[in-house]
């Protein structure tokens, strides 16, 4: 990723300009004390009988940190509470995002990212693409040379020169280490491949968010050079929410890899079932998901769903309401069952006198720190357990991230202006000039997804063979509990190992041949690069 740099004034003026709420007016100004020591300077013209007195500017009419200290700070939650609710699908036909409406977090995350009209990823997102050209590395005197390489890459793009936010130009471990990267995963597929399941099953994978795809360019060329029998029984099948993307995926990889399948759809509306054992692959793909925000009310513990709202002046705040959305609902009861903690310090949640006296303290707050739960993460698990009943998820993403904003598990909100990347503290901000993006806890992601695995799918698998229990009662805690009629190649149903969770360097040093990647002073940029990435699998 690349890394996060402070604004410039320039820049800040930048997001002004672009922030359309006066919420993010307001923090956006206080964003300018680190570039300029003085304040800005403000103009008091003078009185005239001659002409009319114009009325002072309207102040801020949001309060960032609301408060029911504020005056009229309960009228207009009710004002906004009686907006129209929307979800992101409904607002996929609008040209432009409408007003007096009110969506779920997740919802306005979605429309920001992925709205086909003014969406960031359809306007501004640009996957950087070294082309043709592979990085010799034993070359390489050092990560210093290695990155001026990079730099040199990037230069090809081009600068910003106009007035507004320019081309968001991201690089991936795929496309800076190619096609050293994408042989490790291709290492990693076909080694767990060959042990389960040739001769008798093709070889089908499931690519979620492809990319330019190199990826799966790298994969299949691998294939096609050491493992020809295999090649021949590979099925890959690209699953791709954006449309240019597509384009450009069919064009690079038909004409080459005549087994590739790109399907244009979104994985949360994906409605085929696929019945043959699978592996799907989603790399830096799910920290763009959309989240939902939670807080909770510091006198009963309850929790409290956000809402974004637009107003009549194209002005956005927040509000708070019961749980009532049953994605959210259902998240909640699945980390209560995990044991995995709230955003409530421990002893508050263990001591209710405590609770009760930190509550009545002056000014203190009455709700918690915000907290972003990956509902929409959730949603996906629940999409592999029904629709890929016998898959092995390869997912690799990153778990710590700097700059992001206030609350638990915050993204990193941030845009790119004159050449300069420049975070902001809000997700209240113009769609589809930011990009959002979520760190993962991949332990809970585990926990999450061997639950899930663990529930019984919407349809029932075909029965094709005896039943889980028919050998033994006994069953190791290692594996899943087998799919009921479904069994290995052994005849035994024994169930799938259980997913673990690896370093990015461990990942590495396990499949890649990374003497390849090895530079002259012995650094290797790709173990020793994205040490903020984890796999799963």
């Amino acid at each position: 990723m690349e890394q996060v740099r402070s604004a410039s004034v320039t820049s800040c003026v930048m997001v002004l300009a672009l922030a359309s709420t006066s919420t993010c007016r307001q923090i956006a100004r206080n964003s300018l004390r680190f570039a300029s020591s003085k304040p800005p300077r403000k103009s008091h013209p003078r009185l005239s009988v001659s002409k009319p007195v114009k009325p002072p500017p309207e102040p801020d009419k949001w309060n960032y940190n609301s408060s029911s200290l504020l005056v009229g700070d309960a009228k207009t939650q009710e004002e906004l509470a009686a907006y129209e609710l929307v979800d992101a699908n409904a607002l996929e036909e609008c040209t432009k995002q409408p007003k007096q409406v009110k969506m779920l977090v997740r919802d306005w995350i979605e429309d920001c990212l992925y709205n086909p009209n003014y969406g960031y990823f359809p306007k501004q997102a640009v996957i950087f693409d070294t082309q043709d050209i592979v990085f010799d590395f034993p070359k390489l005197r050092n990560s210093v040379d290695f990155q001026e390489e990079i730099g040199k890459r990037y230069a090809a793009y081009g600068s910003d020169e106009h007035q507004g936010p320019g081309r968001q130009i991201w690089h991936t471990p795929t496309e800076l280490f190619k096609p050293h990267y994408g042989e490790a995963i291709a290492r990693c597929l076909v080694s767990e491949y060959l042990l389960k399941y040739f001769p008798y099953e093709d070889f089908v994978i499931y690519e979620i968010g492809a990319g330019n795809g190199t990826l799966a360019m790298n994969i299949l060329d691998f294939l096609k050079r050491n493992y020809p029998e295999v090649y021949d029984r590979t099925r890959y099948n690209i699953i791709e929410i954006s449309g240019s993307l597509v384009g450009l995926q069919r064009k690079k990889l038909s004409s080459r890899h005549p087994c590739v399948k790109v399907v244009h759809k979104s994985i949360f509306r994906w409605d085929k079932r696929e019945d043959s054992p699978c592996f799907v692959v989603a790399m830096e793909v799910i920290d763009n998901f959309a989240h939902d925000m939670v807080r909770y009310d510091l006198k009963t513990l309850q929790p409290l769903q956000a809402l974004v709202t637009v107003d009549d002046r194209g002005d956005y705040d927040m509000i708070y309401s019961p749980v009532t959305d049953p994605l959210i609902a259902s998240f909640l009861k699945l980390r209560t069952r995990l044991a995995h903690p709230p955003a409530i310090p421990r002893l508050l949640r263990a001591a209710p006198p405590l609770l009760k006296f930190y509550a009545n303290l002056p000014f203190a707050p009455n709700l918690s720190t915000p907290e972003y739960i990956p509902t929409r993460l959730l949603s996906l698990l629940r999409t592999l357990r029904t629709h890929f009943p016998r898959h092995r998820l390869l997912l690799s993403d990153f778990f710590s991230m700097p700059e992001s904003i206030k609350g638990q598990n915050a993204p990193v909100v941030q845009t790119r202006f004159q050449n300069t990347t420049v975070p902001v503290t809000t997700l209240l901000v113009a769609p589809g000039y930011f990009d959002i993006f979520f760190p993962t806890n991949f332990e809970q992601l585990r926990d999450m997804y061997e639950h899930t695995l663990a529930e019984p799918a919407d349809t029932p698998s075909p029965s094709t063979a005896l039943g889980a229990d028919f050998f033994s009662s006994y069953h190791p805690s290692n594996r899943r509990r087998p799919i009921e009629g479904v069994t290995s190649a052994s005849g035994l149903p024994v169930g799938e190992r259980k997913s673990s969770v690896f370093t990015h360097a461990q990942f590495l040093n396990t499949y890649g041949d990374i003497d390849k990647t090895r530079l002259r002073n012995g650094e290797n940029p790709m173990v020793d690069f994205y040490q903020n990435v984890k796999f799963l699998f």
